[in-house]
């Protein structure tokens, strides 16, 4: 992750509208899935400093989470001690295994992908749930992604390839911000002629901002799950049950 953008992330994900649409988005998904009694035990991968843990607690018992990145983890943080500043590779070993894995827009970072989500079914429980968010289709590609050294942006073929290589059952895929993939596209094609310039992003102004905020709400509410294209995708994952 580019240094300037990791020093912004907490104030992009508590007030950015991107990140407060793509929460509700994520919540819609957890609710659809939740098991009666909540999930028993939650690792959260690529955590950040613990940023979503009490959304994520409305679903169950957040236990632990790991990220890659020690700026983005406050040391004086009342959870420090539950995130572990590490890869998500075999370094990883809990003594226990987990009912629900989150990856929130972190695959698109790992250059073994396969490897990733191999290592995210060997830490599920049977049955267990593997919920991920990706950007959304090679054609959009900006600065951005380069700013924050993605390897790919996924379509729902390419992550279900993914993710049955690595053992798991794809249950829903679904693209979402709609709106913004003609804008993403204007942009490719702007960056192309226009000199390069600031790729990090910022928090818009107040009516901007909500604004923005309001239209992809709308829209989620009109077209949700259709049309099938949008610069994000949500997926939904499982292990097999004991007795599958």
């Amino acid at each position: 992750m580019d240094k300037d953008y990791g020093l912004a992330y907490r104030e992009l994900f508590e007030n950015h509208w991107w990140w407060r649409a793509r929460e509700d988005v994520i919540v819609e998904t957890l609710r659809r899935y939740r098991p009666a009694d909540g999930w028993r035990a939650i690792l959260d991968v690529g955590c950040g400093d613990g940023l979503f843990f009490d959304r994520l607690a409305e679903f169950g018992e957040v236990i632990e989470g790991v990220e890659p990145a020690a700026e983005l983890v406050t040391q004086s943080d009342e959870r420090r001690g539950t995130i572990h500043i590490t890869g998500f590779d075999e370094s990883v070993q809990p003594q226990r295994q987990y009912s629900l894995i989150p990856m929130l827009d972190v695959l698109e970072h790992r250059p073994k992908p396969v490897e990733a989500q191999r290592r995210v079914a060997g830490l599920l429980e049977p049955g267990g749930l593997f919920i991920a968010t990706v950007p959304a289709f090679p054609i959009l590609w900006t600065r951005h992604d380069d700013v924050n050294h993605h390897f790919i942006r996924y379509t729902k073929k390419t992550f279900g390839e993914v993710a049955r290589s690595a053992g798991l059952h794809v249950a829903h895929q679904e693209y979402f911000f709609q709106w913004t993939f003609p804008a993403k596209l204007l942009l490719r094609a702007a960056e192309r002629v226009l000199p390069s310039g600031d790729a990090v992003e910022k928090v818009p102004a107040p009516w901007i901002n909500s604004t923005l905020l309001r239209l992809s709400r709308l829209e989620r509410s009109v077209f949700r799950g259709f049309p099938p294209f949008g610069s994000s995708l949500i997926a939904a994952c499982h292990t097999e049950a004991a007795g599958e």
